[in-house]
């Protein structure tokens, strides 16, 4: 009887469209480029979480001992599946080695569930410590993100690599002066200085490692006061001899805010990569 009346309330067109139909969820092993895992992160002390997908290497199967550089995605929900596609055509175009590529997300854009704008700024003069979520973030990167995937998948604890833009992209900043050792490699792509731009004038924690990279790329047509506050950034940084990293800084002509997201990874991986790519 149930199913005649909904026959009928179709029929009708009384039945909302998005009820209509129950979707499955599509498992992302038929896109082969993605082709990888999913697993939920929970963050209990701020009654949330994280949804992690991760795009496995084309041969990870082929190498049960192999070990493989991480990529860590910020914002996730949009740069997993543009970056993590993209990985696979640098391998075959610019000879690049294969990686894990991890994306880190939110599970939507609604500001609710969304919250990089706490979770990516830092503290400082003029930001209220309820606004800042980065030193928390940071560390619930470090302290269970990081280990949960090396536990799980044979990444290489000394090639992680971290990857944002705009407040991400300086979020990229904090953690490169926090704790440089963390990551082998950064990428920050046009970010977006608030509040807590001055953070990135002063002077970095110590690194014990030497071979650290820090990417910086910069759209020339990017929104202004970002274009102008990066540039300000370069200009303090380029003749500094205390950085803890190899520190590059790029311009992307006629780049604009986020659609060259993939010419920032594919400069800093080939960057980073440069003694070992395949000829």
């Amino acid at each position: 009887m149930r199913g005649a009346a909904l026959a009928l309330l179709l029929a009708a067109g009384s039945v909302p469209a998005a009820a209509q139909v129950e979707r499955a969820p599509i498992p992302l092993d038929h896109l082969p480029a993605l082709a990888g895992d999913y697993f939920h992160l929970p963050w209990p002390e701020q009654n949330r979480g994280f949804h992690i997908y991760v795009r496995l290497p084309a041969d990870y199967g082929q190498h049960p001992n192999g070990r493989y550089p991480v990529i860590y995605l910020l914002d996730g929900d949009s740069l997993f599946p543009i970056l993590g596609a993209s990985h696979l055509f640098l391998t075959y175009d610019e000879g690049l080695p294969e990686a894990i590529v991890v994306g880190i997300a939110y599970g939507g854009f609604d500001p609710a569930t969304n919250r990089r704008g706490l979770d990516f700024t830092s503290p400082a003069p003029g930001v209220a410590a309820a606004d800042a979520g980065a030193p928390a973030f940071h560390a619930f990167l470090k302290e269970r993100i990081l280990p949960e995937v090396e536990r799980r998948y044979r990444g290489d604890p000394a090639r992680r690599i971290l990857v944002g833009q705009s407040r991400a992209g300086a979020f990229i900043l904090h953690s490169a002066f926090a704790d440089p050792d963390l990551f082998w490699g950064r990428i920050a792509s046009n970010p977006s200085f608030s509040g807590d731009g001055q953070n990135w004038f002063g002077n970095p924690a110590v690194a014990t490692r030497r071979d650290l990279h820090l990417i910086v790329t910069s759209g020339s047509r990017d929104r202004q006061p970002y274009r102008g506050d990066v540039l300000r950034w370069w200009e303090s940084w380029r003749d500094r001899e205390d950085r803890p990293w190899t520190l590059r800084f790029q311009t992307i002509e006629n780049g604009t805010h986020a659609a060259n997201i993939t010419d920032a990874y594919r400069l800093g991986l080939l960057t980073m990569f440069q003694p070992e790519r395949r000829p």
